[in-house]
């Protein structure tokens, strides 16, 4: 993670951090998609329902090279985040992500998703078209896909709908930006009956840019403006694209053969813990428990 994260912003409460997640005015994925992009080529349709606009997705020349780069796309206003869902894509936005991860592999385009969803559509709909078999089989795909893949979390990370076009190489998160398996005010309501807490709910998930970098799930921080990406829109634009250019470099030092094996050992770690003997109060007769732990035994 960054050090030089500003002191002003390491000091905000989980809660604050889900408000600037949120923050109608945040850089969404076309800002950053026409800022550091050229020639940017969206592509439509996943070629069996339909077209889904809460996903964007196409072709771009960044940094020289051509890349595919998807990401979640809320609105600005009432009339455009109803046109885009709020963010929350359809199964058809899954499966127009999924033929251009495909397409990219093919011709050998690096992949960056760019995250920002409350979560996957969750109506009747879209569970008749297949939702979580849509997310399933973009999980699969990508944990498999032989090319480079990024993605970065730039506002919400919502479960299933993030994972779906989050499982990559790299996984960077803005300062402000949250990664969760259920908003705050779920999991209060699930917890408490009472969504009202839902600050306390965010404290307890560890949802923040700074514990999911500490968990070992994201691979780096992204740093803000003081008050936040809205702030400074270009500023973050052209920080973002100098993280994404950095990791990529470095990515593309590397043969397929190695990122499917690095990609296959980050996943697997996720979760992984060791238990020690001396919280059962054994350390005296188990000296070796630790090394006996690590060992899963």
């Amino acid at each position: 993670m960054n050090k030089s994260v500003d002191l002003v912003n390491e000091i905000l409460s989980p809660w604050e951090r889900v408000q600037l997640a949120r923050h109608k005015e945040r850089p969404r994925s076309l800002d950053y998609i026409l800022g550091f992009c050229e020639g940017f080529t969206e592509l439509h349709g996943d070629r069996r329902f339909g077209d889904d606009q809460a996903l964007v997705s196409g072709l771009a020349t960044f940094q020289g090279q051509t890349i595919m780069i998807i990401g979640h796309q809320k609105g600005r206003d009432t009339r455009e985040n109803v046109r885009r869902n709020f963010g929350m894509p359809h199964p058809e936005g899954y499966r127009k992500a999924l033929r251009l991860f495909r397409h990219a592999e093919k011709f050998g385009f690096p992949v960056i998703c760019l995250i920002d969803t409350p979560g996957a559509n969750p109506n009747k709909d879209s569970e008749e078209r297949g939702q979580a078999n849509a997310i399933a089989e973009n999980i699969l795909t990508m944990a498999n896909l032989q090319t480079p893949i990024i993605a970065c979390v730039i506002g919400e990370g919502g479960s299933g709908g993030a994972l779906a076009i989050g499982v990559g190489d790299r996984l960077l998160m803005l300062e402000n930006a949250i990664y969760s398996v259920a908003s705050p005010e779920a999991c209060a309501s699930i917890l408490w009956r009472d969504s009202a807490k839902a600050p306390e709910a965010a404290q307890a998930m560890r949802i923040t840019a700074q514990d999911v970098f500490a968990l070992g799930i994201a691979d780096e921080v992204v740093p803000e403006p003081q008050a936040g990406a809205h702030t400074d829109v270009p500023g973050m634009v052209a920080t973002l694209g100098e993280y994404l250019a950095k990791h990529l470099a470095d990515l593309q030092t590397q043969t397929t053969a190695t990122l499917l094996a690095q990609r296959y050992t980050k996943y697997r770690k996720i979760g992984s813990f060791h238990e020690k003997a001396a919280f059962f109060g054994l350390a005296e007769t188990l000296p070796n428990a630790e090394e006996a732990s690590s060992n899963g035994e």
